[in-house]
């Protein structure tokens, strides 16, 4: 799979092997879990355990999966995606009920990422529609994390307005500035990072901070708009490939894991933020304050979501489309 790179973190002859097929933007997030778990879970069992990683576009992976790639855990970004694997019976219906927090152990929210001292003096939502300004974005119709952009935007823009038409207006303007469409968040951040395209990346608070602290904090600022949307990021036992394959156990211990202390712990560091009230707290200077609404709250839920503005021909196509 183009879009995908497996990552083996552990010893190469191990007892248990793992497939976790995640979103873009969690690459680094689980190069540290999945040793913290395979340490724990040997000093448990005894059992050496190899566990492997799959990166992508949150829709594309998830596709994947229904086609076959076998998937012993997902974590994403959306619920829609683990929704789609619950349709093809390959995820358990009730999946959002197998651990804490509707099964999402960490949330991010959509922020701005600018060049260096902020030229074009981006504030807010309202200056990415200036005539003129080139925004980065992923697609919304690959990505998770493009969605949460086009949502947050839409959110936004139906506070400002107070109906449909003006947030389809304000979107349809946003979305005129989005020079290119990568199919990923990762993608999205190489085109603005090191093809030096466009002046402000919109993506997840956790890519922004390590952009601007590990990649380039000489080059980079980041900017919180004043209310965006929160995105929990979900987890499953893929049960279909977990039963065939023997690793129910360890695939359900390694998602307890991440809502565990350490795991929480890990998670804070990559700057998502953590359910655990005292790791949050202990890690509070990483996360400011920022108002933010849900899916669920301010837009009706997934399904209507999916419904009005991804499905073929939605809303997001009559705007978006035609702007390519």
């Amino acid at each position: 799979m183009a879009s995908s790179a497996l990552l083996g973190v552990t010893a190469a002859h191990a007892d248990t092997t793992l497939l976790n097929v995640s979103y873009d933007v969690s690459r680094e997030l689980y190069k540290d879990i999945n040793p913290a778990f395979a340490a724990q879970w040997q000093r448990q069992t005894g059992e050496k355990l190899t566990i492997n990683q799959s990166h992508g576009g949150s829709s594309k992976q998830v596709q994947s999966v229904v086609a076959g790639l076998e998937a012993d855990v997902v974590t994403m970004n959306q619920a829609p995606d683990i929704d789609v694997l619950a349709r093809a019976g390959l995820v358990a219906g009730d999946w959002r009920k197998a651990y804490p927090h509707g099964a999402t152990p960490y949330t991010t929210t959509t922020i701005f990422l600018v060049r260096k001292g902020n030229p074009k003096g981006i504030r807010d939502w309202s200056d990415l529609t200036r005539p003129g300004l080139q925004v980065i974005v992923p697609n919304p119709k690959t990505s998770g994390n493009g969605r949460y952009t086009y949502l947050a935007a839409w959110g936004y823009a139906l506070q400002k307005t107070g109906n449909e038409a003006g947030a389809r207006d304000f979107v349809s303007r946003l979305f005129a500035n989005v020079p290119v469409l990568d199919g990923g968040g990762r993608g999205a951040t190489t085109t603005f990072t090191q093809r030096d395209v466009g002046d402000v990346l919109v993506t997840f608070e956790n890519e922004a901070t390590l952009i601007d602290q590990e990649v380039g904090g000489d080059k980079f600022d980041v900017v919180y708009p004043s209310v965006s949307i929160e995105a929990a990021a979900p987890v499953a036992v893929v049960r279909k490939v977990v039963d065939k394959r023997g690793s129910r156990k360890a695939a359900e211990a390694y998602l307890s894991f991440l809502f565990s202390p350490e795991g929480q712990d890990i998670i804070a560091r990559h700057h998502f933020r953590p359910r655990d009230p005292q790791v949050l707290k202990h890690y509070a200077r990483r996360f400011p304050s920022i108002r933010t609404f849900t899916v669920e709250d301010a837009l009706g839920g997934w399904d209507a979501v999916q419904k009005v503005h991804f499905a073929d021909g939605g809303v997001y196509d009559q705007v978006g489309v035609k702007h390519r």
